[in-house]
């Protein structure tokens, strides 16, 4: 079937000082030298290599393989939680009940909300002519984002977990039609 597949991973625990985080310059734990290994078998070749700017990211795709120069992709953030970032998650408010609409289009104070990510990620995940594999190395909010584009809809990609070293793969038609073939699975 003709296509680009996205094969997208979260990047590695993060190396966490228990603050709100989302765009904060955190790196990450390559402890499980296994757990990378298995990840970076379970994929094979990557193809194509981005990631996102972030530092946990490049030190992710740089653990799977290391002989690999990985493109940057500032598009590929994280979403960005504003004030909330740096704060400690007990001093966020308590938003309520929300349904998954409401959820997608709030707005952190300076930050941008869900639905803005998916649109400012969009790009990323259209199918590159003559380029049958990208392998991303991301965030939650970018597999999440990833999903919402092959989705065509925002909102239910916010009931998808997505682990850290976890693999899902989205095959995106050169007509921009979408087959997601797994999510959130670690190997």
């Amino acid at each position: 079937m003709a296509g680009t597949e996205f094969v997208l991973i979260r990047h590695a625990p993060v190396v966490s000082d228990g603050r709100v985080y989302g765009r904060r310059d955190l790196g990450a734990d390559l402890s499980d030298t296994a757990a990378l290994l298995r990840m970076a078998e379970a994929v094979g070749d990557p193809g194509v290599l981005r990631t996102s700017p972030a530092r946990r990211c490049q030190e992710t795709a740089k653990a799977l393989w290391p002989a690999l120069l990985a493109d940057q992709d500032p598009a590929l953030w994280e979403q960005s939680l504003g004030l909330w970032e740096g704060s400690d998650p007990a001093s966020l408010p308590d938003l309520g009940p929300m349904s998954r609409l409401d959820l997608a289009n709030h707005h952190p104070p300076s930050g941008e909300s869900f639905s803005e990510m998916c649109h400012r990620t969009a790009p990323a995940f259209r199918p590159v002519k003559g380029v049958t594999r990208v392998t991303i190395v991301a965030h939650a909010g970018t597999v999440r984002a990833a999903l919402a584009y092959a989705l065509g809809h925002v909102p239910p990609a916010l009931a998808f977990e997505v682990r850290p070293l976890s693999i899902t793969r989205i095959l995106i038609l050169p007509d921009g039609q979408s087959v997601i073939h797994e999510v959130n699975r670690c190997p």
